[in-house]
């Protein structure tokens, strides 16, 4: 015989009982239980288990949790398989060095997608190639597939189009940029950073051909504006900082380097450790390494702040696998569809951007810039005299070594 409880349950009271502890979880659900149970009175947690199906142990861990007022924590995450990347703490950051020289931007800037060259299959082949890992240890090609996913990266569709325009050097100048680039990354005295400018951005009431949740309503024609500004961006891809600058002036030489040179001034304090810095970028009209003026500048910045300098520049029309492209994606992205009619409000919105969980810092540079500066050949010369090129890729790869001050 079983003991008598002091509240009968009826069929009723039990659906409802039934009902409502599936709907809980965890904590709440085995308190809500051992509160029932002690409602039945004696012999409650016998009738549960014969009326209700619930669990005596579930019951008595509910009772403890009453008692002192603590829930306990669940351990659910100790259960099931564990990630790959559990066992293998280095997996991703492999991945990640492996796809990352081989990825690009959307070129439209309408998405924040990656999309590398490289399979599932060719990621674990290169990470036994060239990590040292074996068959046994790593996941299957799908594993790999979802985590190249899971870290932003997917294969883009080839369509038949007009081909991407090639020079002869362009495989040479990617496989100097991507070993460049990986000595840079594992020397602990190297900084690498990636700079570009965006298109300039028309301020006024201008329909940029996004979406917005808000009726939003621009003006029927794109009308000359008085006032445009140039974002210019410096990324620091390690740290994944953003840092962006709004030019209000025409992008010069001399602008490019005095942002490099205000951005230095207001990180050395955090770097004082480093002793090289490699500047990714493209070879753009007013910072390629035949820009006398820039270079000129850029030899005198090596100077002044006692680093050597490493100029790797990505091949003509690939500039979208330069890593500040992304950074780009994730604005044109934040902005989609919004009017930016005023400065304060182009701003505003590059302020509010999130990028790898940090805002970047942004700075409006309002200099006026004078066009057309360049050197005499004579002075040219002078400059080449101060720096390193590499020999077949002399426009591509520019070292520069800091002179004594």
């Amino acid at each position: 015989m079983y003991p008598k409880s002091i509240i009968q349950l009826t069929a009723h009271l039990k659906s409802l009982y039934i009902k409502t502890a599936k709907k809980l979880k965890g904590s709440d659900r085995r308190q809500f239980m051992a509160e029932v149970v002690k409602g039945l009175g004696i012999g409650g947690q016998t009738v549960a288990e014969r009326e209700l199906g619930w669990n005596r142990r579930t019951i008595r861990k509910g009772m403890q949790e009453l008692e002192s007022g603590q829930p306990f924590i669940d351990g659910f995450r100790r259960s099931g398989r564990k990630r790959a990347e559990a066992k293998l703490s280095n997996l991703l950051r492999d991945i990640k060095s492996l796809v990352d020289p081989q990825s690009q931007t959307d070129p439209s800037f309408k998405s924040i997608r990656l999309y590398t060259r490289m399979t599932a299959s060719e990621v674990r082949r290169q990470l036994i190639e060239q990590f040292g890992y074996t068959e046994e240890e790593l996941p299957s090609s799908e594993t790999i597939r979802r985590k190249l996913n899971d870290l932003g990266y997917t294969l883009k569709r080839v369509l038949k189009t007009k081909p991407i325009k090639k020079i002869p050097e362009t495989e040479a100048i990617f496989e100097q940029v991507e070993q460049i680039n990986s000595e840079a990354d594992n020397d602990p005295h190297t900084l690498r950073i990636s700079i570009d400018a965006k298109v300039a951005v028309k301020i006024g009431e201008f329909d940029r051909g996004g979406k917005n949740r808000m009726p939003t309503i621009s003006v029927d024609h794109d009308f000359p504006t008085e006032i445009t500004l140039i974002p210019y961006g410096i990324f620091i891809p390690e740290y994944n900082e953003l840092f962006l600058f709004f030019v209000s002036s025409k992008l010069t030489a001399d602008c490019i380097v005095d942002l490099l040179e205000s951005w230095w001034q207001t990180v050395k304090h955090r770097f004082a450790h480093i002793q090289k810095l490699v500047i990714n970028q493209d070879n753009g009209p007013e910072n390629n390494s035949r820009r006398t003026q820039f270079m000129k500048r850029i030899v005198d910045f090596g100077t002044s702040s006692q680093l050597t300098l490493q100029l790797a520049y990505y091949p003509p029309y690939h500039s979208k696998y330069n890593p500040i492209e992304r950074c780009f994606g994730w604005l044109e992205q934040h902005w989609n569809g919004s009017l930016l009619d005023t400065v304060e409000t182009v701003l505003n919105f590059a302020q509010t951007l999130t990028f790898k969980g940090k805002n970047p810092v942004v700075t409006l540079v309002e200099t006026v810039y004078s066009t057309g500066v360049k050197l005499t050949t004579s002075a040219m010369a002078e400059i080449e005299t101060q720096i390193h090129r590499l020999p077949n890729l002399r426009k591509w790869f520019v070292e520069i070594f800091a002179k004594p001050t």
